[in-house]
């Protein structure tokens, strides 16, 4: 009697490639969302940053009954061109490392020295890298900043969020104020425009270029941690205000209707508009990077110091408010809009809808 052996059944070759090919077709589905709702958490990451930083910067005018400076700077200068304050003079030391004790930073903020410049601290407090101070989607995280012809040989830690000082320059803060300024030292009540309509903070990337000085959270430089956006008052307007200025100017009280607006705006990720570095190694590379830059001069073409928010979130930047609410301004949000958000004091009302 012939027995058989039963006959094993399995996969051609034709049906495994079928099946193959299906998985492919699933994964490559698949992919976006995961990569989506990974982004999705490193935003939320960095809303929580801002959101922790926004609330140290009020609980420190709690504490203080007026906001932190952007930065521990020289004196006042009365220079027309330059603006009212240089960020480059005195201790040079930021408005993040003031707040560190209201950010459970105090072991970190009792290294600092106050009296000295940040170019003189023992220890290398600046070095520190702070969590609250990395967005997840940038990679900053190990990057810093030295350059030896600014810092000494020091090298500064490098974060992803600055806050806005001025709607027109980095250095004509105390003439035109944002949510912080330079010399004067004012707290709510001094803010015209309401707290839930002017911004504080904002997104800043990094490159992974030690001698960029963008994201160095010590320095109270240009795209460091400070803002601006350039968009100006009517040029005859700021000249009347530096013949006859002798102290803090509301931008309301100026006759006119509306910022000029001229030049190329710092847009959150504009590609027109470049960040004015005291600094800008490899131009080429930084404008690959999205992040364009020029090194700063004194002339009319490069002497205007401001720089944009940017992040690697699709579509624009997270903010935070003065009065802590965190949003999302888009990139393609209207200049005089933004002037608006980021005066403290021009008296101008805002449909907040355009902020998410």
């Amino acid at each position: 009697m012939t027995t058989f052996a039963p006959r094993r059944r399995g996969f051609s070759l034709v049906e495994l490639l079928v099946v193959i090919a299906m998985i492919g077709i699933l994964i490559s589905l698949l992919l976006p969302a995961v990569q989506n709702a990974r982004e999705a958490a490193r935003r939320l990451q960095c809303r929580n940053n801002l959101k922790q930083l926004s609330l140290a910067v009020l609980n420190y005018e709690g504490a203080h009954k007026c906001y932190p400076p952007a930065g521990l700077l020289g004196p006042r200068i009365p220079d027309y061109f330059e603006g009212s304050t240089d960020p480059h003079t005195g201790q040079m030391i930021s408005w993040v490392v003031l707040v560190l004790p209201f950010m459970e930073e105090q072991s970190l903020y009792q290294q600092f020295d106050l009296s000295q410049s940040i170019l003189n601290q023992n220890g290398d407090p600046q070095a520190a890298s702070l969590k609250t101070m990395l967005c997840p989607s940038d990679d900053v995280q190990g990057r810093y900043y030295s350059d030896p012809s600014l810092t000494a040989g020091k090298r500064f830690a490098k974060g992803n969020y600055a806050a806005f000082v001025s709607p027109v320059h980095v250095s004509y803060m105390d003439w035109w104020p944002a949510g912080l300024s330079g010399v004067h030292r004012y707290a709510v009540k001094d803010i015209v425009d309401g707290t839930s309509s002017t911004l504080l903070l904002a997104e800043v990337r990094t490159r992974d270029n030690e001698q960029d000085q963008r994201g160095a959270w010590a320095l109270p430089w240009t795209g460091s941690t400070l803002l601006s956006l350039d968009v100006h008052p009517p040029l005859l307007r700021e000249y009347d205000v530096y013949l006859n200025l002798n102290k803090y100017c509301s931008i309301s009280d100026l006759p006119y209707q509306a910022y000029s607006g001229y030049g190329e705006p710092q847009l959150p990720n504009t590609l027109g508009a470049n960040d004015m570095l005291y600094n800008c190694p490899d131009q080429a590379g930084a404008q690959l990077d999205g992040m364009p830059c020029l090194t700063y001069q004194h002339d009319y073409a490069t002497g205007w110091l401001s720089a944009a928010p940017r992040s690697k979130h699709l579509g624009g930047v997270n903010v935070a408010f003065l009065d802590g609410r965190i949003g999302f301004v888009l990139d393609t949000i209207d200049q005089f809009v933004m002037a608006n958000l980021v005066s403290s004091n021009d008296g101008q009302t805002v449909d907040l809808a355009q902020v998410r």
